[in-house]
This record gives C-alpha cells, structure tokens and sequence, in this order.
C-alpha cells in the first residue's frame, strides 16, 4: 500500500522496469516465431490449394485457401500485438531515461545546495574585502619601490613640471 501511495524505491524501480524490458523482450520473440510457424502453415496451404485445383478437387482447394487467410489474419494480429509490445518497450525506456534525468537534476540540485550551504555572503564580502586591502597593501609596496631616488628624483620632478605645463599650454591655445 505504502508502494501505491509514495512510490518504490529507485533501486526496485530500476530493477522492475529491467525486469519489464526482458519480458516485453521475451514475448516479442516468442511472437516471432509464432509468426514465422503460421506464415510457414499459410505457404503449405498455398500450396495445398494449388495441388487440390490441379487435381480438379474445387471444394478441398477453396477449404485450404480458407485456412490460409485464417493464418494471414492471425499472422496480422500478431503484428499488432508486437506494434504494441515495442510500442511499450520505447515508452519503458523514455520513462526510465527520463526518471534517471530528474535523478541526476535532484543530484545536482542537492550538491548546489550543499555548496552554498558551506559558502555564506558574509564570508565573501570579508574575503573580497581582505583581497581589497592585500592589493592596496602592494600598490603603496610598489609605488614605494619605483619612487627614484637623488638626482633622477629631481630630474623626474621637472620632466613633471615641463609635461604639465606643456599640456597647459595647448590647452590655451
């Protein structure tokens, strides 16, 4: 009952819809060769009806050409019924293909879950912010290591000055 109302675990699932293919796989064969029987039994009363109608025997050749559309319409119901065993096998295994495609999306939904479980916004923003400062932290440490030094510091400040007032004046004009 408890099956009917919350449905059976994925492992019997599985292994029930195995299960169902190789029955539904077991008749299509055992159909088969029942075809294959009948449409042997329908050639030999061809044949029958042509040896009563050269033997002139009407009545006995109509007789076997009866049987053999009684097999042919067997034969076709057969066909009908293997129609709708594939017909079953293809919806099984889309149902099974289907059923295993929401079980990995419910895998990957709980491993999302899990990881931002492990990941809280507050401890990113203290991370970026720590990435921040260690940056800063290195462009004063660079910046520090590039001033020059003496003579060239002093060269450095009027090629400054000469640049400013450079742009200063074609600005003006």
């Amino acid at each position: 009952m408890f099956n009917r109302l919350f449905g059976k675990p994925k492992e019997q699932a599985n292994a029930s819809a195995l299960a169902t293919l190789d029955k539904l796989n077991e008749t299509l064969d055992m159909l088969e060769k029942k075809e294959k029987v009948l449409e042997k039994k329908a050639a030999a009363e061809l044949e029958r009806a042509k040896e009563f109608s050269k033997a002139k025997n009407k009545r006995a050749a109509i007789q076997s050409l009866k049987r053999k559309k009684l097999y042919e319409q067997q034969i076709e119901q057969l066909g009908n019924f293997q129609l709708r065993i594939h017909d079953q096998m293809i919806m099984l295994e889309a149902a099974k293909a289907t059923t295993e495609t929401v079980d990995a999306l419910r895998t990957g939904a709980a491993a999302m879950k899990a990881m931002q479980k492990a990941t809280n916004i507050d401890d990113v923003d203290k991370t970026m912010d720590e990435i921040n400062e260690q940056t800063e932290n290195m462009k004063q440490i660079q910046d520090a290591l590039s001033a020059p030094l003496g003579a060239s510091a002093d060269f450095d400040e009027q090629s400054k000055r000469d640049a400013a007032s450079v742009q200063y004046s074609s600005v003006l004009f």
